[in-house]
């Protein structure tokens, strides 16, 4: 018998239960290999499937299952992973927790579909996300975001969320943000690689009301994350609310870094702001959370940050509005 099982339950080692880079559950385990797994396959250790698709169609709502993705592999999908199934885990198998470079990646190319508005939508009750990087290329009109979060208590643990596409297009984000008591712990959003171009809106993480029907950010967590852009114009954002409803009682960014790179050849105007003053609730910038290349950290948001703040060219204070 192999002293490496795994079953019903926790992975074993003699015998032993092993958490560390997996979830304590009492749920099912599935593994995916892109390279050398089959979708004809169970879904064991030594039998992987060979798409996550396959993965979350196989998974029971509610039972608690792991998703575990090989290390070394890009999960390439054809369509929107739709994680509609409800207490389902994904954990990327990359030895050790990583900010952004992930060994294990979910992405998206071009496709055709106008319901692909994602490389992931999650719209389940306390799914999580470990150690995975999720990343899109996609150009299809509707194809804005990378990861579209209008799930209810998600977690995201050590996460990259990364969008090569739609670089002159107002409203588009790594991140859409319609979820309820999300939590984002240790994340990377955005790039500070890839040219914006023009007067644009396109922050890393939009917070537009209903972009999924009756979904809203309400109670969201932002803790120890950090935000990347090169931007070219002044209206470049990180975080950015549309409408004056966009966000339900608190949206939290706590110990959060929000970097222009210094080869920008713009400063932001704000790192985090909105167009409207939000009347639901309220933008939240907490503990030791700064800017680093824009001119203000945050205008229509209440700052309750301990560190200063630094533009190219002079520096400024921390700025409310």
């Amino acid at each position: 018998m192999s002293k490496y099982s795994f079953g019903k339950g926790l992975p074993m080692w003699n015998g032993v239960p092993m958490v560390g880079a997996f979830p304590v559950t009492e749920g099912d385990y599935f593994f995916v290999d892109a390279g050398a797994g089959s979708d004809g396959n169970k879904g064991t250790y030594d039998r992987p499937f060979a798409t996550v698709q396959k993965a979350l169609d196989t998974v029971t709502t509610n039972n608690n299952d792991v998703i575990c993705l090989m290390g070394s592999d890009e999960h390439v999908l054809t369509s929107m992973l739709d994680v509609s199934k409800s207490r389902v885990h994904f954990v990327g198998l990359d030895g050790t927790s990583r900010r952004y470079g992930q060994g294990s990646r979910i992405s998206i190319g071009v496709t055709t579909d106008a319901t692909d508005i994602a490389a992931m939508q999650n719209t389940g009750v306390r799914n999580s996300f470990t150690n995975i990087k999720f990343s899109s290329s996609n150009t299809l009109t509707e194809g804005l975001y990378t990861v579209m979060e209008a799930g209810e208590y998600a977690v995201y643990q050590n996460c990259e969320f990364f969008l090569s596409s739609q670089l002159t297009v107002t409203g588009a984000a790594e991140l859409a943000c319609n979820g309820d008591s999300a939590q984002f712990r240790g994340c990377t959003v955005g790039s500070s690689a890839i040219d914006l171009v023009g007067a644009i809106v396109r922050p890393c993480v939009m917070l537009t009301k209903a972009l999924v029907a009756g979904k809203v950010s309400r109670d969201v967590t932002f803790d120890d994350c950090q935000f990347w852009r090169k931007a070219t114009n002044s209206a470049n954002a990180f975080v950015w609310a549309t409408t004056a409803t966009d966000v339900e009682r608190k949206f939290e960014l706590k110990d959060c870094l929000f970097y222009a790179d210094a080869k920008s050849t713009a400063t932001p105007a704000v790192a985090v702001g909105g167009a409207a003053t939000l009347t639901d609730g309220q933008i939240v910038v907490s503990g030791n959370s700064a800017e680093i290349g824009c001119t203000a950290l945050a205008t229509l948001v209440g700052v309750f940050s301990a560190l200063p703040t630094y533009a190219a060219g002079g520096g400024s204070g921390i700025q409310a509005t």
